[in-house]
């Protein structure tokens, strides 16, 4: 699976199957990043090219590196977070 980042595509900030012709993200990294990722509901309705795709609550590297306008928390919180949540949770980052 990917998450499209090309604004040229109608499936723009979506997820895709891949491969595909047009650009995206691939929803899986050796790091393991990836392995639970939350999907904010950041320039979902409406998309608007441009404005950023993939922005993910996802768990953070080791060494906690900067992400490209995710937020990464670690695996520890990330599984305490799941427990708390639900569809009509909203989450705020300020």
């Amino acid at each position: 699976m990917g998450w499209c980042d090309d604004p040229l595509s109608k499936d723009y900030n979506k997820l895709i199957k891949i491969p595909s012709e047009y650009n995206y993200e691939k929803l899986y990294k050796k790091d393991n990043v990836y392995d639970i990722i939350l999907v904010l509901n950041f320039n979902m309705n409406p998309v608007v090219k441009n404005k950023g795709s993939a922005i993910f609550i996802h768990v953070a590297k080791k060494n906690y590196k900067k992400t490209e306008g995710c937020v990464a928390i670690k695996k520890n919180d990330m599984m305490v977070l799941l427990k708390l949540i639900n569809k009509k949770t909203k989450i705020k980052i300020y």
